[in-house]
C-alpha cells in the first residue's frame, strides 16, 4: 500500500542530512515526527477497515456453515421418515451451500493473511516511531548545539582574542587611572585638615590674647593693675 511505502521513505531517509539543509532543524524534526505519527494513524485506519471486513467474512462463513449442518440435519430426519426424495432435496441444497462454504472460507482466509500482515506493518511503525520520538531531542539538542556553536564562532571572528586582550588593558589603565585620582584626592583632603586644624589653633591663641589684653586695659582703669 502506498501509505506504507512512503514511511518507509521517510524511516530511511537521512534525517541528519534532512536537518543540515533546513532553515530551522528544531522545527524540521518536529514536522518528520508529525508526518510520521500521520502515517501511523492512517496505517492503524486502514488495519481496522480489513479487520471490520474480517468480522464480516467470519460472521458470513459461520452462517453458511450452520445453513449446511441444518441441512444435513433436515436430511437425516427425512430419511428417519422414510422420505429419501426429501432427503434428497435437503441434501442438494446442502451441497450448493457447501459450494459457498468453500468460496467464503478462501475469503476469509484471504483477509485473515492480510490482516496479520498489516498488523505486523503497524507494530513495527509503531516501533520506528517510538524510536523517532526517543532519537527527537537527541537531535534538536545536537542542532541547537550547532547554532551554539556557530554563533560563538561568529562572535570569534567578530571580535579577536587579540582585540579582546587589548579592551582588557585599556579598561585596567583606566582603573588604575582613576584609583590614582581618588588617592590624590583622598591625600589633598588630609592635608586640606591639618591646615585647618593649625588656622583654628591661631586664631584662638589670637582670641586669648586679644581678651587678656582687654582684661589688662580695664584693670589699669580701675586702678587695680
Amino acid at each position: 500500500m502506498a501509505f506504507f511505502e512512503r514511511i518507509a521513505d521517510i524511516l530511511k531517509a537521512n534525517i541528519n542530512d534532512m536537518i543540515d539543509k533546513a532553515e530551522d532543524p528544531v522545527k524540521m524534526v518536529k514536522q518528520l515526527i508529525l508526518e510520521m505519527e500521520d502515517q501511523v494513524d492512517e496505517a492503524t485506519r486502514a488495519l481496522g477497515q480489513a479487520m471490520g471486513s474480517q468480522k464480516v467474512a467470519a460472521k458470513e462463513l459461520a452462517d453458511a456453515k450452520a445453513k449446511v449442518a441444518d441441512w444435513n440435519d433436515k436430511a437425516k430426519l427425512a430419511l428417519k421418515n422414510s422420505d429419501e426424495a426429501l432427503a434428497r432435496k435437503a441434501l442438494d441444497i446442502k451441497v450448493g451451500l457447501e459450494g459457498q462454504v468453500t468460496q467464503l472460507q478462501a475469503s476469509y482466509d484471504g483477509i485473515t493473511a492480510q490482516v496479520d500482515k498489516l498488523k505486523d506493518q503497524v507494530q513495527t511503525l509503531k516501533m520506528k516511531l517510538d524510536e523517532a520520538r526517543a532519537r527527537q531531542n537527541v537531535l534538536i539538542a545536537r542542532a541547537k548545539m550547532a547554532e551554539a556553536a556557530t554563533n560563538v564562532a561568529t562572535s570569534i571572528s567578530a571580535a579577536t582574542t587579540e582585540s579582546a586582550f587589548a579592551k582588557l588593558d585599556k579598561l585596567e589603565k583606566k582603573i588604575v587611572q582613576q584609583e590614582a585620582t581618588a588617592e590624590a584626592f583622598t591625600e589633598l583632603n588630609a592635608a586640606g585638615v591639618t591646615q585647618a586644624a593649625v588656622a583654628d589653633e591661631f586664631e584662638e591663641l589670637q582670641h586669648k590674647d586679644a581678651v587678656d589684653s582687654e582684661l589688662e586695659r580695664l584693670k589699669t582703669e580701675l586702678g587695680m593693675a
